[in-house]
């Protein structure tokens, strides 16, 4: 692991092969980018933008965010950005959880992997009010990496969760290329929208394969994968990036991807593996509980293909 200094904030570099891998995981466990170095240049398969707002790092839109406890918009009886705990008192819960914003801690790393611990401070801690450790491990690779998120529980009853990425991958990366001429495929059964007051509504106008510049691609939720496999990429096959959730050939039902973009001319689309769908905390579909002194993970594989 190579440490240095951007923007005056203290970050993290791997080289495996043609990839650079670079992070800040002292805030957020936030893996910056990932590139390739090529003949032709650098192609950023996880973006980054050129400038960046660092006084505001959990709203960069870039990276890998580490969503956890929760993702998503949290709702308790109607009001947003809420939650009920175990024991029915309403609590805070920013969109897509505290870890995003928060501090974490080298533990261990390497030549090629690294794991964080993170440190929830006084305000996350009353929001989330358990005794508990949440770690985040990279493994990386010369062509992919692996994220492995683990929850231990200390308390004396079981803890929930629902954590999640939120990749944001470069496209296009080919010059004069648009988003009409790359492919995703998302083997999903289910498509689902948040609604404005926290409900999920079942939609019938997901595809299991579309283009990026499919309107309706946008912010759409995708559950009942019959596969563990995201894979996207140019309609020729060639370069394909392939998302692996779990370890399961067939993920749980209610296991999501997400797909989300600003607008039409943003430079990435969002492709989130989530634990569950948005809003898991009231719902309680794709929630997850970790029993006492034990320890459960979500592990998910980004690879070149």
């Amino acid at each position: 692991m190579e440490k240095f200094t951007e923007d005056g904030q203290e970050c993290q570099r791997w080289r495996l092969g043609a990839s650079i891998f670079t992070a800040c995981l002292e805030r957020g466990a936030r893996l910056m980018r990932w590139e390739l170095e090529l003949p032709t240049g650098r192609r950023q398969v996880i973006y980054w933008p050129e400038t960046t707002d660092w006084e505001n790092f959990a709203t960069i839109r870039g990276g890998n965010p580490v969503l956890f406890p929760f993702m998503g918009r949290n709702y308790a009886a109607g009001e947003k950005f809420c939650w009920l705990d175990l024991d029915g008192e309403k609590r805070p819960m920013p969109q897509h959880g505290w870890a995003c914003q928060g501090k974490f801690v080298i533990e261990d790393s390497g030549a090629d992997f690294v794991t964080v611990r993170f440190a929830p401070d006084a305000t996350a801690q009353a929001s989330y009010p358990y005794h508990y450790d949440f770690r985040v491990r990279y493994d990386f690779r010369e062509l992919g990496l692996r994220c492995e998120f683990s929850l231990t529980n200390h308390e004396a009853r079981s803890i929930p969760w629902c954590a999640g990425h939120h990749f944001y991958f470069g496209l296009p990366w080919h010059p004069g290329l648009g988003r009409e001429d790359y492919r995703i495929v998302v083997p999903a059964k289910k498509f689902w929208r948040h609604s404005a007051e926290g409900k999920l509504v079942a939609v019938k106008d997901g595809a299991k394969e579309t283009t990026f510049a499919d309107p309706a691609l946008a912010d759409l939720i995708h559950t009942r994968l019959t596969e563990n496999r995201v894979v996207f990429g140019p309609k020729s096959g060639e370069e394909d990036v392939t998302i692996r959730i779990g370890e399961e050939p067939i993920p749980d039902t209610w296991t999501t991807v997400v797909t989300w973009t600003p607008d039409r001319e943003s430079p990435f689309y969002c492709v989130e593996p989530w634990m569950g769908p948005p809003n898991s905390s009231e719902h309680k579909n794709g929630l997850r509980w970790v029993g006492p002194a034990q320890t459960e993970t979500f592990v998910v594989e980004v690879a070149l293909d």
